[in-house]
This record gives C-alpha cells, sequence and structure tokens, in this order.
C-alpha cells in the first residue's frame, strides 16, 4: 500500500536544540500490524536456522556444505532463545508501565528475570541485584563485556515498537540498552532498532543501513565499521567473501578494534563485527530473504544472533502476509516463549499498544481513513544520536544505586537448573500407547512435532541438568516369543543428551549425539528374552550430558515380539 506524505507546518523541537518542519507519513495501523509480526517472524527464522552454527566458526567463513537445510518445522525452535525472550523481557516493562517508565524501574525488572544469561547480560544483571543502579550496571567500571553483542541482539523490539520513529529507538537504548551495555555496546542496539523503524517505509537494503547509520554517533568505532561495510560492498558488490576478509582484518585482527573485547583470539563477541555481518548480510543478500540469513550466518561467530537481526529488519519490510510459506506453515502461533507472558497474539497486542503511545508521545497521531480504517499520522525527524562514549576511554560513572526500599522488589527466582515441568502424557499416549511421562522439562518445546528432517517425532526434555525426563511402562514380557524394545532416536543438531534404559538393571547407556549418529538418528533395538515370562517396568531416561540442548527426539518407540 503507497504511503501519502502529508506537508504540515508543525515546527519540532529536538533534544540537541535546533528546529526542524516537520513532514508526516501515514502508515495504515493494520499494515504496521502485519509488519510488526513479520519482524519477529524473522528473528525467528533466522536464529532458528542459524543455531547449529553459532561459534562453531570463529575468524573463518562457514563452508556452504555445513549450512543447515532450512525445514518449516524449525521456526517453533525458536520459542525458547534468548535472543527473543530477553526482548520481550523489556516489550513487558514498556506494556506494564509505558514510555514513561524509568530506568531504574526497567533495571528491577531486568534483575528479577529467571532465565540464564551470558556477557553484557549477565554482568548487567548480576551489578543490578548487587545493588548497582543503571545506567551503572553498563558502565565498564562494573562491566568488562560492555562492548560485547547483547543489546545489539535484543533491540529488535525497539524498532517495531517505533514505526519510522527513529528517536523513540535512540531514547529505548538509552533507557534498556544501558543496563548492560556502554558506547559501542549500546550504539549496536540503536543501529539495529533504527533499521527496524525504517522498514516499515523502506525495502531497500543500503537505505536501510544508512537509516540505522544516522541513528549512532557518527564518531564512533561502530559508525567506521557500518561506514566501511558499505564502502566495501559499493566497491565490490557481487563477492561478499572479499568484504568478509576486509573486515576480519580490520575488526577481527587489529587490536585498535578490539580495544574493549572481552577476549582477545579468535572468539569475538563485540558488537562491531558482529553488527558489520549483519551489515554483510543486508547489503550482499540483495533483499533475498534466504541469502540475507545464509550470508550473515556464513560470516561466522555468533552466527545465529546476526542472522536474526537481519532476518527480522528484512521480514518486516515484507509484512507477514508477504512472507514465503516455508518460513510459517508449521508456525505456533498458539505457543509461548518461555520465561515470558506472550504468544503471537498476545505479543503483537503488546508491540501495538506501545507503537500508539509512541506514536503520540512523538507528536504524530492517529486517524481514521474514508474506511473507517485506523492509520498512524508520523512526524518525520531527524535522528538525535547519543553521545559519543567509548569503552575504553570511558566518562565517569553516575553513582548511581538501588535504595534499599528499591532493592526489597529486586527478588529474582533461584538459578535456572532449568525448565519448569510440563506435562505431555497426552501427546506420550498418541505417540506410544501403553508409555508414561514424568519429570519433563519445559524447555526446547516438548510434545509431537516435526523436527530432524522428520515428522510425528515426540520430543522431551530433562527437568534439570540431574534430574532427567523419563518415559516408563509396565511390560509382559511373553513367554514364547522374542521380545525386543526397538527405538529411533535423534538429538537437537546443536546439542547432545544421555539415554539409559532400564528394566530391573541398566541396559544401555549411550550418548545421542553427532558422533553416534547418522543425520542425527540411530536405531537402538534391546532384547528382552531374558525377562520372558515376567512383569518388568521398562524406563527411557532422557538424561543431561553437559546441559545444552538437551532434548530427547524420539522417532519410534515399540515392543516387537516375533
Amino acid at each position: 500500500m503507497m504511503k501519502r506524505v502529508v506537508m504540515s507546518l508543525l515546527i519540532a523541537t529536538s533534544a540537541a536544540g535546533w528546529v526542524q518542519a516537520a513532514e508526516y507519513r501515514r502508515l495504515p495501523v493494520s499494515e504496521y500490524r502485519d509488519k510488526m509480526k513479520a519482524g519477529w517472524l524473522g528473528q525467528m527464522a533466522g536464529v532458528a536456522w542459524g543455531a547449529p552454527t553459532e561459534f562453531k566458526w570463529k575468524g573463518a567463513i562457514i563452508p556452504a556444505d555445513k549450512v543447515p537445510a532450512w525445514q518449516p518445522e524449525m521456526i517453533n525452535d525458536s520459542f525458547w532463545q534468548d535472543d527473543l525472550y530477553v526482548d520481550m523481557t523489556f516489550l513487558r516493562t514498556l506494556e506494564v508501565y509505558g514510555l514513561g517508565v524509568s530506568i531504574r524501574q526497567a533495571g528491577i525488572d531486568f534483575a528479577n528475570s529467571g532465565y540464564q544469561l551470558w556477557h553484557a547480560n549477565k554482568a548487567g544483571r548480576d551489578a543490578l541485584r548487587a545493588g548497582i543502579a543503571p545506567p551503572d550496571s553498563g558502565h565498564p567500571q562494573f562491566n568488562k563485556h560492555a562492548d560485547d553483542i547483547d543489546y545489539q541482539i535484543e533491540a529488535d523490539f525497539a524498532g517495531l515498537v517505533s514505526p519510522g520513529l527513529p528517536n523513540t529507538v535512540i531514547a529505548l537504548g538509552e533507557k534498556f540498552g544501558r543496563l548492560m551495555n556502554y558506547g559501542d555496546g549500546l550504539y549496536g542496539g540503536q543501529f539495529v532498532g533504527g533499521m527496524y523503524a525504517e522498514a516499515f517505509f523502506e525495502k531497500d537494503p543500503v537505505k536501510l543501513v544508512e537509516a540505522g547509520l544516522a541513528c549512532i554517533p557518527p564518531g564512533s568505532q561502530y559508525a567506521e565499521c557500518v561506514r566501511d561495510v558499505l564502502a566495501w560492498y559499493r566497491e565490490n558488490p557481487n563477492d561478499w567473501e572479499a568484504t568478509w576478509r576486509r573486515i576480519e582484518e580490520k575488526y577481527q585482527d587489529n587490536p585498535a578494534y578490539r580495544k574493549a573485547s572481552c577476549d582477545k583470539g579468535d572468539f569475538n563477541i563485540d558488537a562491531k563485527i558482529n553488527g558489520a555481518y549483519i551489515v554483510l548480510g543486508m547489503l550482499y543478500g540483495k533483499g533475498d530473504l534466504d541469502q540475507t540469513i545464509v550470508i550473515s550466518m556464513r560470516a561466522g561467530q555468533d552466527s545465529d544472533c546476526n542472522p536474526s537481526n537481519a532476518a527480522g529488519v528484512l521480514f518486516t519490510t515484507l509484512g507477514f502476509s508477504n512472507v514465503p510459506e516455508k518460513f510459517k506453515e508449521k508456525l505456533d502461533e498458539e505457543k509461548y516463549w518461555v520465561y515470558t507472558e506472550y504468544n503471537f497474539a498476545k505479543l503483537i497486542a503488546a508491540c501495538e499498544k506501545v507503537a500508539r503511545e509512541a506514536v503520540v508521545q512523538s507528536g504524530g497521531r492517529i486517524e481514521k481513513d474514508a474506511d473507517g480504517q485506523e492509520v498512524f499520522v508520523l512526524p518525520v525527524t531527524r535522528p538525535v544520536p547519543s553521545k559519543l562514549e567509548q569503552c575504553w576511554n570511558p566518562g565517569p560513572i553516575a553513582g548511581s544505586r538501588f535504595t534499599a526500599e528499591e532493592m526489597a522488589r529486586i527478588n529474582p527466582p533461584p538459578p535456572p537448573n532449568e525448565a519448569a515441568r510440563i506435562d505431555i502424557n497426552e501427546a506420550v499416549a498418541k505417540f506410544a500407547p501403553g508409555w508414561m511421562a514424568k519429570d519433563c522439562g519445559a524447555a526446547m518445546s516438548p510434545g509431537i512435532r516435526d523436527v530432524g528432517g522428520r515428522k510425528n517425532v515426540l520430543v522431551t526434555h530433562p527437568i534439570s541438568e540431574s534430574m532427567p525426563c523419563v518415559l516408563g511402562r509396565r511390560l509382559d514380557v511373553l513367554p514364547d516369543k522374542k521380545t525386543t524394545l526397538h527405538l529411533e532416536v535423534g538429538h537437537h543438531p546443536e546439542g547432545d543428551w544421555l539415554l539409559s534404559v532400564t528394566a530391573d538393571r541398566e541396559l544401555v547407556r549411550k550418548v545421542i549425539g553427532p558422533e553416534t549418529t547418522v543425520n542425527g538418528w540411530t536405531t537402538i533395538d534391546v532384547d528382552l528374552s531374558e525377562y520372558a515370562g515376567e512383569i518388568i517396568t521398562v524406563q527411557l531416561i532422557n538424561a543431561a550430558n553437559g546441559w545444552k540442548w538437551e532434548a530427547a527426539y524420539w522417532g519410534k518407540i515399540e515392543i516387537r515380539s516375533e
């Protein structure tokens, strides 16, 4: 749908003190909703597609034959990805308290989150829980990871509630990005959010990157990095690998651009280089969804977060209704993201609520067109970036500390060890009649799903590192026939798990992972002849083996007698 630009005599004054005449852009609310929903879907697709490759290639391009094949059912693997549920923590704060929420309240809400965190997020939340209030929780004096990628991978929400409103994106970064980041770590999120904000009106990847660039201080190394990738693309628009090598030379190998990196080796979670990979995918993908995701992924390092950001922006330009079916045909819109109050319907409603407030607060308005349909009327304003700061030469701390009353409101749950229980017995009864489940953890979407290239797979997950999920049944072993327990089991591409089969003793103990399977699957037959004529209890135990991606995939559970 075409958006009409309406000229106005309204005069707007910026935070920097200058004055500009404002134009307006019109965005039907129904179109906003469709594009915003697509933005979340793009994040899901990018992170789910790239997840098996995350940090497995550092300082190296992922070989083309190592890129996972996209399977439509993979989209639901994203319901337990931190790339999304941390975003939603911040969205929830906005939904409850509005855009005027204080940075201190944002910090309290983040301190009370119950999920596992890493790098800047963990350091920031640890500081908050220790009484160091924001913005100091993100200051390099208290956070040695302040230049890391964290707010960059979580800032999608800021752009999705700020259609065409770059200064709202910048302000949200000042409120939420400073919980854990500073300098380039903060600017990475404002850059990503700025691209999202413009994606409601623009499809050209170059213009989207330039819109994000306008939202950050031009003197920052992050802005220099984005300008470099734009220039290298213009010099060589058909060879992304050549540009990747130039990125590596400057932003991976040159110590001058890793002054605040939390690790100086091949591992690089600095916001700048991973932001460069986002831009790499955006530019060389040339608007193609698959190529944008794959190029951002193949660049390596945080190769699920980067395609998630790139895909989120690009999907927003299309709208949910125009996204290819392979990305949404298996989407479970009723499912809730872990650690959140949101399924898709509630997520979309929360974003729209905040966006409506953002439109009005920015000097826009909400009108009805000739058909009675609501339209956002959005002021066109020049972005006013945050002040220039860099982590290796930070400014003074704010001296911000939570009061005793505020500390009394910080009551985080026990460390996740990990998932809450979920009852999957209805699914188990359909998949393998006679079997029952106990102590199944809620992580990784347990139940019957299409996974690992197979349909109708039962997925289970342990409660914790020490408490496995158990499938069990009583079995009358026939005295005059050979009885065999036949299992076809698989694993998540990025994880493994420990299988134990027991009767009165342990009959099988085997790690199910890449080293023990072919294309993610293996067959196990357990001879139960020794129990002929007896009634036994058989247990199939899905135990943790390192506590990463511990889901068990059950392709078949059968008792065979012959």
